[in-house]
């Protein structure tokens, strides 16, 4: 047994117990000299630490709120129809130009049989009408000439009736002249026939002729009579004539417009015709959608057997290949951000870091453009400080892109200009 052991079972009191030895007097000195230096050094990293967050905060701007972007390029239907093949699976790799959906052709096939049969009967038309233009002008023309030369006709006729009018009114100034001198003879052979002076076989003679001369008269005055009314209906047929000449030469350029019309109306009808061909032949064409960029299928809705109708969207392709971060940065800290200054990026999925270059920065803030917009002239006010987004664009041709996803978090650092 000890003498501590002693002690306790004697009773004594613990003043009396057994003290521990003092240390040495060196080495108190020597423990306080390292408290100091682990002080020391303690606060030498605490200021290297802070000297180093000033530096970084003074040379770069940091945000955790950014995310991963890329185009997500809704594939939709631009017909209506029944899907009857899906060649993608989510999550699948496509190139662009690779099939993704086909729909039931035959429909369109049928409407496009269709179209190019009603554009084959405009053709025809077309073709059959166009000749009739110049026909229509020949036959005008032909018209116009032949009714020149029964107008010159009719001018000869009636030249050669008032001619031959002016010949009978002749012969009968002539018939009245002899007429005339025979009335007189007779009166006078009245006279001797009365005295006996001539024979009565000399009177008869002389009577005879007046009557001769006056009937001679009579038929003359009747030729002038019927030579004027020929003249008056070859003046009729000239009239005729010219009228005939007058309605062609007007009507000739109205009836050419008119089948000119009509051919370009037709041409019209085969141009419309035209166009609702290539329109379904672009219906049939859409009949198989394929892929439009580079990318990784997502949110497939189409299966075989469904009705789609135009527009409605059949699956989704994120484009991997255009990739961006949208870092939402306090407005605090976009007075020194511009667009063209370099950014680091550290990707929290894959624990890699990228470099990157501000792209551009947002037209607003968030709030903003958010769906419900906060109204802050409701009298509660509370002054928030707003965060704008700024997109940061990937350098190219760097490892590791490939892996990247759209909504992946992320941490930016844009080194500012100093």
């Amino acid at each position: 047994m000890n003498p501590a052991q002693n002690l306790e079972k004697s009773g004594a009191p613990p003043a009396a117990r057994e003290q521990p030895a003092a240390p040495p007097p060196a080495a108190r000195p020597r423990g306080r000299g390292r408290a100091f230096l682990i002080f020391f050094l303690v606060l030498l990293v605490a200021g290297t630490a802070g000297l180093l967050y000033w530096l970084h905060t003074h040379d770069f701007e940091s945000t955790d709120d950014a995310q991963v972007e890329m185009h997500l390029d809704p594939i939709s239907s631009r017909v209506e129809g029944t899907i009857q093949k899906v060649y993608v699976e989510n999550n699948q790799f496509v190139h662009a130009g690779d099939p993704l959906v086909d729909f039931d052709p035959r429909d369109f096939q049928v409407a496009l049989d269709q179209v190019q049969a009603a554009l084959g009967q405009a053709h025809s038309q077309v073709t059959a009408q166009q000749p009739n233009v110049p026909i229509t002008q020949v036959e005008n023309t032909a018209n116009i000439s032949n009714s020149e030369a029964s107008v010159a006709t009719a001018r000869a006729v009636l030249a050669s009736a008032e001619h031959d009018r002016d010949a009978a009114s002749a012969r009968l100034a002539e018939a009245e002249a002899n007429n005339a001198k025979a009335q007189a003879d007779l009166a006078r052979y009245k006279i001797l026939i009365a005295n006996e002076e001539v024979s009565r076989q000399e009177y008869d003679q002389v009577e005879a002729t007046s009557k001769a001369q006056a009937a001679n008269v009579a038929a003359n005055r009747s030729a002038v009579e019927s030579a004027g009314r020929v003249v008056d209906e070859r003046r009729a047929q000239v009239d005729e004539a010219r009228t005939r000449l007058t309605q062609y030469q007007q009507n000739a350029p109205q009836q050419v417009a008119i089948r000119q019309a009509s051919v370009r109306s037709l041409q019209a009808s085969e141009q419309s015709a035209q166009a609702q061909l290539e329109q379904a032949r672009l219906k049939l064409s859409y009949a198989r959608i394929a892929a439009p960029v580079d990318g990784i299928v997502m949110k497939r809705s189409a299966e075989v057997g469904a009705h789609a109708a135009a527009g409605q969207q059949l699956l989704m392709i994120a484009e991997t290949g255009n990739l961006w971060i949208t870092a939402n940065f306090k407005e605090t800290q976009l007075a020194r951000i511009q667009p063209g200054q370099p950014a680091a990026i550290h990707v929290d999925a894959t624990g890699q870091d990228f470099q990157a270059t501000v792209e551009n920065i947002g037209a607003g803030t968030g709030a903003v453009s958010s769906v419900l917009p906060p109204e802050n002239a409701t009298g509660n006010f509370v002054k928030v400080v707003q965060r704008i987004p700024v997109r940061l664009r990937f350098q190219a041709n760097q490892r590791g892109l490939e892996r990247l996803r759209a909504g992946m978090s992320v941490e930016a650092d844009v080194r500012i200009a100093r």
